[in-house]
């Protein structure tokens, strides 16, 4: 039998540049491990220890979220997303690629050495890509947060080759994956600071120094007494006022009468009342979010006291289209305006179902359980005539503005003043389940035999049975006979921060 000759055609020099290589890897190891770092030997094998599981970076993801500002709370949820992606990826695929032997000890003092020396593969660093994936993630969405958590994460990286676990090159090429994690993850779910820039006109509005004639309407309901202290130290001079769900309305009304500008603090709801109010007294209008989506805030740009404060105090103000239903006729006759969305079939379900179990277990664990709730129903689909053809729908959605999605992030409104309602339907079928998901999973601008979207300036819809729930921006209302929805083009002055900081 012929034995096996190797072909392999290798560039001139190769094994003596692999040679070298891994001679400096060895002496890089040597060098650190030999070398005592005052504290080291106390701090960092404890340091690497609580890395194990990603247990410290869990820990630090919960500070970051109990501080209540949102982008803390999104810079702990893209570092934690990242540092999943990281770990996937090394422990699946990483691990098993190059099966490197650990580091000998021979030259580690015992002080540092773990009391558990790990059985997995060197190479790459699993516990160095977790920690680049984690302050990756959080600079990505917060360079504030991201340059505090950074020393950490260095640390942990150093950690692993003092404590003779890794050569300096697993930690590298660990390090190196776990940022190229948190990069994937931006590309799934983009940072605020990839969305494009706002297409909206400008508006002349009152700049308020010290928030002198602000007066602000918050809804105690969506624990807004927090927000509230905080825009009292941005703006010293506004005036608050703090009410009981039920007397919002007669509360705004009461703010409008003596208000240059009226603000408001609460849910999507709540702002929907202060627009209301606002377009009838002709005064612009500052949103301080404060509930579980706050998806007009958002779109604005009005994350917390502080970028509000600033819109006012400078007078940065912008007008936005208000979208206005008028359902049935007579003294039945129902109208009101949205500022986010209008919708029939089963989402006013699942709304009143969330407003069912959010008082219990919370807003999102209620909107989850509602929503299998709903679709778990025997149900039928709703009937309705629009474009002169009827028909059977699970879901009728329009939006004030087009809705737009990068990667997987849920939809964003980048102009609220472009005059259109995007509309989407999702056609009846036996499985509304399935036809949900694949419609909210779908472009804009689709047409299926399950759903369509189109962009319309006005949408009539006939013929709706008694009864029929309406939601718009989370609240709901029955209604029956004919339904017209249409825009109200650049109606209301808001504030928001025109350049961000």
């Amino acid at each position: 039998m012929t034995p096996d000759v190797d072909l392999t055609v290798r560039p001139p020099g190769h094994h003596v540049l692999r040679d070298r290589f891994l001679a400096l890897d060895c002496r890089l190891f040597e060098a650190v491990a030999t070398r005592h770092w005052p504290g080291g030997d106390h701090v960092l094998p404890r340091l690497t220890r609580a890395a194990n599981h990603g247990k410290l970076w869990f820990a630090v993801a919960a500070g970051l979220a109990a501080t209540r500002s949102p982008r803390a709370r999104r810079a702990a949820a893209r570092g934690l997303a990242s540092l999943t992606l990281a770990s996937a990826t090394i422990n699946t695929l990483g691990k098993r690629s190059i099966r490197r032997p650990r580091p000998v000890l021979d030259q580690v003092p015992l002080v540092r050495q773990l009391k558990r020396q790990p059985i997995t593969t060197s190479f790459p660093s699993g516990h160095s890509a977790s920690a680049a994936a984690f302050a990756a993630g959080v600079a990505l969405e917060s360079r504030t947060l991201g340059a505090a958590v950074a020393p950490l994460a260095a640390a942990v990286v150093l950690s692993r080759v003092y404590t003779g676990v890794h050569y300096p090159s697993d930690v590298l090429v660990g390090a190196t994956l776990g940022m190229g994690a948190a990069y994937a993850v931006r590309g799934m779910v983009p940072t605020r600071d990839q969305l494009p820039p706002p297409g909206r006109p400008r508006a002349e509005a009152p700049a308020l120094r010290d928030g002198d004639g602000l007066v602000v309407v918050a809804n105690r309901a969506g624990g807004t007494a927090d927000r509230v202290r905080a825009l009292q130290e941005v703006l010293p001079l506004a005036e608050t006022v703090e009410c009981e769900p039920e007397d919002v309305p007669d509360e705004l009304e009461k703010a409008a009468a003596r208000a240059r500008v009226l603000g408001v603090c609460g849910g999507d709801g709540t702002v929907n009342a202060a627009a209301g109010t606002a377009l009838r007294h002709g005064l612009p209008l500052a949103v301080l979010p404060g509930g579980t989506l706050n998806h007009f805030a958002h779109d604005l740009g009005i994350e917390d006291a502080r970028t509000l404060g600033r819109a006012v105090r400078e007078g940065d103000a912008v007008r936005v289209d208000v979208g206005r239903f008028t359902a049935g006729s007579g003294a039945g006759a129902k109208e009101g305006v949205f500022l986010n969305t209008c919708s029939l079939g089963v989402y006013p379900e699942l709304v009143r179902e969330r407003e069912h179990w959010a008082g219990r277990i919370g807003g999102w664990p209620a909107g989850v359980l509602g929503a299998v709730r709903v679709l778990r129903a025997d149900r039928h689909p709703l009937r309705a005539t629009f474009q002169g053809r009827p028909h059977p729908l699970w879901l009728l959605f329009a939006g004030n503005g087009a809705y737009h999605r990068m990667g997987f992030a849920p939809g964003r409104r980048f102009d609220l003043a472009d005059g259109l309602l995007d509309v989407r339907v999702v056609h009846g079928g036996r499985r509304p389940a399935l036809r949900l998901v694949a419609a909210a999973l779908a472009g804009p601008l689709t047409r299926s035999p399950a759903h369509a979207a189109v962009r319309v300036p006005r949408l009539h819809v006939e013929g709706i049975a008694p009864g029929t729930l309406l939601a718009y921006d989370g609240e709901v209302t029955d209604i029956e006979g004919d339904l017209t929805l249409c825009k109200l083009p650049e109606a209301l002055t808001v504030y928001r921060p025109l350049s961000p900081r």
